[in-house]
Formats: C-alpha cells, sequence, structure tokens
C-alpha cells in the first residue's frame, strides 16, 4: 500500500462530503465521488478542479473567500448529491408520466432548472429559519423594552436551537443516519491522510469521526460570529420595522461568512490551548451529524480520497459515462498492480 508521505503526496487539505451511500472527496486540483452500488462494486467519478481564485485572484483574499467558498459549495453541495444519485443508478427507474410531461415541456435543460430550483428552495429554507424567525424574534423582544444585548443574545440562541432541533429530526430518518456515517467515514480518512498513515479501513477506523474543519462547525461558528456582528449593529443603529432588521441581516450574511471561514481556518491549525477550547463547541456539534462507519462505507472514502490525489485506477473497467468500477478499496490505490492471468498450459 502506498504511505501518504511527502515525497509520495504533499500534505494538503483535503475537504469532504457525504453522499448518497458515498463520499465525495476535494483536493486542490480535482475532486471525486465514490459510492457503493447495490451489487456491492464501488463506482468512482473524477472531476479536475481549479479553484476560482485562480482565475480571480482577488477572490482568493482573506474575508472575502470565505463568503465566495459560501456561495460556491452551496451550489457544488447540490452538483454532487446529484451526480452520486445518477451514479447509483437511482435514475435509471422509469420515469413517471409527471416526469415525462415536465421533460417534454422543458427539453434538455430540465436537469439545470431542477437544480436551480432545488438551490432556490434550500436558500429560501435556510433564510426562512435562520433568518426570518430571529430576526422577528428580536423585534417583538426590541418592541417589549428589552436591551440591545438581551434581544440579540435571544434571537442567536434561538437559531442555535432551531439548528440543533433540525439536525436531531433529520437524524431520525434512516437514509439520513447512513449519510451520517459516511460523514464519519470522510472524516477518519481525512485524520488518517493527514497522520500520513497508510489508507485502510483499519487504520481510518481508529480516528476521531469528530474533525475541526467540518461543515457543521463552520455553522455554529456563522451563528456565533454573526451574534457578535448583530450586537454591535444592534447597539450603533438599532432597526425598529421588522422588515429592515432581516434586509441587515441578509446584507451582513457575506461578511458573517467571511469572518467565519478565517475563524475556522485559524481554529483547525492551531495547536494552542485555546484554539482547542474554542472549537470544543463545534466539534461536540458534529456528534449530531456523524456516526461510527461500517468498513464498506470506509472503503468508499478511502477510494474518493485515493481518486482525488492520484486519479481514477488506470487498470479500472470504465462504464459508459467513463466512472471507474471498483471491487476494492486497494485497486485505486496507486501502487496497486492487478493479478496477472496465468499463462495458459502448454500443448
Amino acid at each position: 500500500m502506498a504511505k501518504n508521505n511527502p515525497s509520495a503526496c504533499p500534505r494538503v487539505d483535503i475537504g469532504g462530503q457525504a453522499v448518497m451511500e458515498g463520499v465525495m472527496m476535494r483536493s486542490p486540483d480535482a475532486t471525486a465521488i465514490a459510492v457503493r452500488r447495490p451489487d456491492h462494486s464501488i463506482v468512482v467519478k473524477r472531476t479536475p478542479y481549479e479553484p476560482i481564485s485562480k482565475k480571480h485572484p482577488w477572490m482568493g483574499k482573506p474575508v472575502i473567500r470565505g463568503a465566495v467558498n459560501m456561495v460556491t459549495m452551496l451550489i457544488f453541495g447540490m452538483t454532487t448529491l446529484q451526480d452520486s444519485t445518477q451514479m447509483l443508478g437511482v435514475l435509471d427507474e422509469e420515469p413517471t408520466a409527471f416526469e415525462k410531461w415536465l421533460a417534454k415541456k422543458l427539453g434538455k435543460g430540465i436537469d439545470k432548472i431542477v437544480m436551480a430550483t432545488a438551490i432556490v428552495l434550500a436558500v429560501a429554507l435556510s433564510i426562512g429559519l435562520f433568518m426570518a424567525i430571529p430576526a422577528g424574534v428580536e423585534s417583538l423582544l426590541k418592541s417589549s423594552g428589552m436591551s440591545p444585548l438581551g434581544y440579540t443574545l435571544l434571537g442567536g440562541l434561538v437559531k442555535i436551537a432551531i439548528l440543533l432541533g433540525y439536525m436531531s429530526l433529520v437524524a431520525l430518518v434512516p437514509d439520513v443516519r447512513r449519510t451520517f456515517q459516511y460523514h464519519g467515514a470522510e472524516h477518519k480518512t481525512v485524520y488518517c491522510h493527514e497522520a500520513e498513515l497508510p489508507l485502510t479501513p483499519e487504520n481510518a477506523q481508529t480516528f476521531s469521526t469528530l474533525h475541526p474543519r467540518c461543515g457543521t462547525a463552520f455553522l455554529l461558528i456563522v451563528f456565533t460570529i454573526s451574534i457578535l456582528l448583530f450586537l454591535v449593529l444592534n447597539i450603533l443603529l438599532p432597526i425598529s420595522n421588522y422588515f429592515l432588521r432581516l434586509f441587515a441581516h441578509l446584507l451582513m450574511l457575506p461578511l458573517v461568512a467571511g469572518i467565519s471561514y478565517e475563524v475556522l481556518k485559524g481554529l483547525a491549525h492551531s495547536d494552542s490551548r485555546i484554539a482547542h477550547i474554542l472549537r470544543w463547541p463545534g466539534l461536540q456539534l458534529q456528534r449530531l451529524t456523524t456516526r461510527r462507519p461500517d468498513e464498506g462505507m470506509l472503503e468508499c472514502a478511502i477510494s474518493a480520497m485515493n481518486a482525488a490525489l492520484y486519479g481514477l485506477p488506470k487498470h479500472a473497467p470504465r462504464t459508459a459515462e467513463g466512472w471507474a468500477i471498483l471491487h476494492s478499496y486497494r485497486e485505486s490505490d496507486p501502487d496497486y498492480v492487478p493479478p496477472q492471468p496465468e499463462p495458459a498450459p502448454e500443448a
């Protein structure tokens, strides 16, 4: 097995995402998705990736890059989920009458329209739950005569309570629980890579499912930073009108995301005692969104990691779409040598 040492593969931050029955891994120059099909094979797709900051350097500046990352990851995350569904073959089923009618009306652009609609609905739900409701609570408390410190803190606590309640409820769905297991597999595999150990299920399983660079931790940081910034806003410029307050929250979202991104990166790469204390709440929140994976889930995560770092195995058979078909995570290792067929016996 190839070891992830500096000479073989310089250490870089690898991001990831749990998908339907699989894992996506993202290296600096590529993304890879690995899913487990019902026949137990692992199907892997690799896509070259170029950060938008390479084309537009100003988008890679501190704070700005966090706001840009928030938008790109929302779009990329939805696309990744759609790709994983296609790779599983779920979309190969006979379409319903409504789906056929919709395809006839919208033509070839149906996938893009459906994806855009899903993104709009996701954004609308997020704004409704985490901005509209808390802003309403703040307005009510302000009108009752509560101080800016009081109604800002309580409004922030409402956001966090909604987040905790939402995560707890979705975890009751069996398919979501499996996705949370794949989320745990992603974290364990990233830890294994960072420890420069051979990527095997046995090695990866020894690590925690809680990782400081997780998006769940990022959400908690976003809420904390928003409370602090909105507190300053409420003290300097008190807003009584509900709609103006909601607009102010929306207007400050890019700044909140940008600062939160820098805080997340800083805490994740620091070994100081203060950093350990500050990132502890975000790690504990991940107990709601990660579960201990089984060996098969770790194999998917390892296959995605190897594909993102080294490319698709040249020896692996391909689907009609060009995806690699693996029967073991070992086949994704760059040093894997396929078994040679035995020579035919001489006559």
